[in-house]
């Protein structure tokens, strides 16, 4: 389970006024459970992500992974995460099984336990191809798979997963979304952030709405469509975000 406790980041900007990215964050992810985080470019999902992933440090507030408190054990937190960004890149020198040897290593697992793993995920992802391959020379959705391989390759039981999806063709989100749909199906922990609306359909069991750095609402997507007195959670998203703009100051 993922559990965030008033997490906020500030950041420090000389010379100018502090910028609160994330606002008093709290809510919790069960296991087999997929929860996105909706909002605009800006509105902190990024952020909040990071937080979780121990990339950054919090300004305030507090995060369990795994039963792990990150701030106390950022590495143990570490070794429970697997964290996949659209923006992700990879050494294009590396060949994917190189890639793959090179992060194993970085997550303490011996040089046996990583051939074997490889040649398990080469199987699943269908790599056996490419995966002797340098990176550099793969296909947009050739590397994709294999940074899907890197993220799992440690057997996380929790998935953090920033805009996946995010300037992929449809048949390399297609591959994304086939592999949330598993994890979840192994039990695994999963926080998704996407601007797309059918993939919040599609996968989301509960979604949070964050908008300048708050969540506004957490819940179904029937709650929040209720709630809102809308259709679809696009809808939802922009009549709360309206409300919320019309009662501020």
């Amino acid at each position: 389970m993922l559990r965030a406790e008033h997490l906020q980041k500030v950041f420090q900007v000389p010379g100018r006024p502090p910028v609160v990215a994330v606002e008093d964050a709290t809510f919790e992810v069960g296991d087999g459970e997929i929860f996105g985080l909706l909002g605009p470019n800006g509105a902190g999902k990024t952020t909040l992500l990071r937080m979780l992933a121990t990339i950054i440090a919090p300004t305030s507030g507090r995060c369990w992974i795994g039963g792990v408190e990150a701030a106390s054990a950022p590495d143990a937190v570490r070794r429970h995460v697997g964290f996949l960004s659209g923006n992700t890149r990879l050494y294009g020198r590396l060949t994917g099984r190189e890639t793959l040897r090179y992060f194993g290593r970085l997550y303490g697992m011996t040089d046996n336990a990583i051939a074997r793993r490889t040649e398990e995920l080469s199987d699943a992802l269908d790599m056996s191809s490419f995966i002797d391959r340098r990176c550099d020379a793969l296909s947009t959705g050739q590397t994709q798979k294999v940074s899907i391989a890197r993220v799992i390759l440690h057997d996380p039981d929790t998935l953090i997963l920033d805009e996946p999806t995010l300037g992929l063709d449809i048949m390399s989100s297609r591959a994304i979304l086939e592999f949330v749909i598993d994890a979840r199906e192994r039990n695994h922990t999963i926080i998704l952030s996407t601007h797309e609306m059918s993939e919040v359909e599609l996968l989301c069991d509960r979604v949070g709405l964050i908008h300048r750095g708050e969540l506004m609402a957490l819940g179904t997507i029937a709650e929040l469509c209720a709630s809102s007195g809308t259709e679809n959670i696009h809808d939802a998203f922009l009549a709360m975000v309206d409300a919320r703009e019309a009662a501020a100051p």
